[in-house]
């Protein structure tokens, strides 16, 4: 299999989407992963696995129409694969593999029958002091997005999956690129004051359009930077509800078609008003998880 990614909006032709299979029982408040997740566990509303499945046989369904490749992990009994840009992310013709939370470690053994279709020179292991997950990521042309959290307390945060290390990394393996890190506002307790992944809190969509949460940046001056990049008329500010609802992980097939979830009421209207094609999908108890529609996919091959 040949890779290629170049953007987050070329056309879509071939990616991996996670499962809600074989999901396993409700986590602890001391192993989730996030404070979205701890708020459901405690308030008895996290999501249970059949609705899930629902809602990513959902997402098949628009892959399908639009005649998209779609690879599944292998499903690992009780086990939570559904976010598989967490595990791994392709830019250009490169799968470079997150060095995730060592907990994590099966659901990148359970996409081995993908892998094993990319040459081996193209599959990279970053080294062990990079930490990073695929929600971070964004490859943007000539430039490369990532969201990183730098501050002395990183150790502290659940919520800190990107580091430093990891954004000279990438620098390295693509010199020709412009790499470009953000400040991310972290939270183990707060779920509205917490950018799991840049994902979270920016997104570049078609038509030189991108969807953006000010406060999700720690320095202004970076938000600024993105708004002067796309201009003030091609973004859409989303709320802090509406951040936490997760508006900006849609997931772009083509520059003018978004799959978007069925009750982002406000940025669904907003998407059709500057002509893109919208497919809506219920994904409100996967967004439980403080994940997405990008953070349940993996692109590996776009035109």
């Amino acid at each position: 299999m040949k890779l290629n990614i170049q953007n987050e909006t070329s056309r879509l032709r071939a990616v991996i989407l996670g499962t809600a299979e074989s999901n396993g029982p409700q986590p602890t408040i001391e192993d989730a992963y996030d404070p979205k997740s701890i708020q459901h566990i405690k308030a008895g509303t996290y999501p249970i696995e059949e609705d899930m499945v629902k809602e990513m046989d959902a997402v098949v369904k628009v892959f399908e129409k639009y005649d998209v490749k779609v690879f599944r992990p292998k499903v690992i009994e009780d086990y939570n694969q559904i976010f598989s840009r967490d595990i791994a992310f392709v830019i250009e013709d490169k799968l470079i593999k997150a060095n995730i939370l060592p907990d994590r470690e099966r659901e990148y053994e359970a996409i081995q029958h993908v892998i094993k279709q990319i040459d081996d020179d193209k599959v990279i292991l970053l080294p062990e002091e990079c930490h990073v997950e695929g929600g971070d990521v964004m490859p943007w042309n000539d430039y490369i997005f990532i969201g990183t959290y730098s501050g002395e307390d990183y150790s502290d945060y659940i919520t800190a999956r990107t580091n430093m290390d990891a954004v000279i990394a990438i620098q390295e393996l693509f010199p020709d690129k412009t790499v470009k890190a953000f400040e991310l506002r972290k939270s183990n307790t707060d779920p509205k004051e917490n950018a799991l992944h840049l994902d979270c809190c920016f997104q570049p969509i078609g038509k030189g359009k991108a969807i953006l949460h000010k406060n999700g940046f720690l320095i202004e001056k970076e938000y600024e930077w993105l708004v002067d990049f796309f201009g003030k008329e091609n973004i859409f500010e989303i709320t802090k509800d509406e951040m936490y609802n997760m508006n900006s992980n849609v997931f772009s097939i083509s520059e003018d078609v978004i799959i978007s979830e069925r009750n982002f009421t406000r940025l669904n209207t907003w998407l059709r008003e500057n002509g893109f094609t919208v497919e809506e999908v219920p994904y409100a108890e996967i967004a439980k998880q403080e994940g997405l529609l990008r953070c349940s996919t993996m692109p590996l091959i776009r035109d």
